[in-house]
């Protein structure tokens, strides 16, 4: 079931520009990291955390099997992006791939499965590695699945809450 409610733009222009045009030809223009076609995005909704309302956010194109990594980078710096505290206070998310919209949910990965899909984002954006080396934290990796295993099967609302990540 797509989230609803009142969408509130980014306070980035470029994020609010790519969020548009990326939206307005159903993910067939601005689906790449500008001026860099070679990286591939896809376009996420969430529920802020503080005011309810619908965000969204281009973030790299990193599928495997149909689920899908959101890696909360925000470039290497200290802190998280505001995304990040979105989706562990409401993991139901909308991803946007192209034409294709659906429903998931999100839920921070550790360990060995933490390795795996930061591997993988890395193979899609080398610039996630300098990006953990110039920072302190851990970079969190969040995996966004449907189905059955994701708690949205039919169509139903997602419950709960992700975990935070540990320092």
């Amino acid at each position: 079931m797509a989230l609803t409610g009142e969408y509130v733009p980014s306070s980035s222009q470029w994020v609010r520009d790519q969020v548009a045009e990326f939206e307005a030809s159903d993910g067939q223009r601005a689906n790449t990291l500008p001026d860099h076609p070679e990286w591939p995005i896809v376009v996420i909704t969430s529920v802020g955390h503080k005011s309810g309302k619908l965000r969204k956010n281009p973030v790299m194109r990193v599928e495997h099997d149909g689920a899908y990594a959101a890696i909360a980078s925000k470039g290497g710096h200290p802190e998280h992006p505001e995304w990040f505290h979105n989706f562990v206070a409401h993991p139901e998310v909308d991803l946007q791939d192209g034409a294709e919209k659906h429903t998931y949910r999100a839920r921070l990965v550790e360990g060995d499965e933490r390795a795996l899909w930061w591997e993988r984002s890395v193979a899609v954006f080398p610039r996630y590695d300098e990006y953990q080396a110039s920072t302190e934290r851990e970079i969190p990796v969040f995996v966004l699945e449907r189905g059955r295993a994701s708690g949205l099967a039919d169509g139903g609302r997602a419950s709960g809450t992700a975990e935070p990540a540990k320092p």
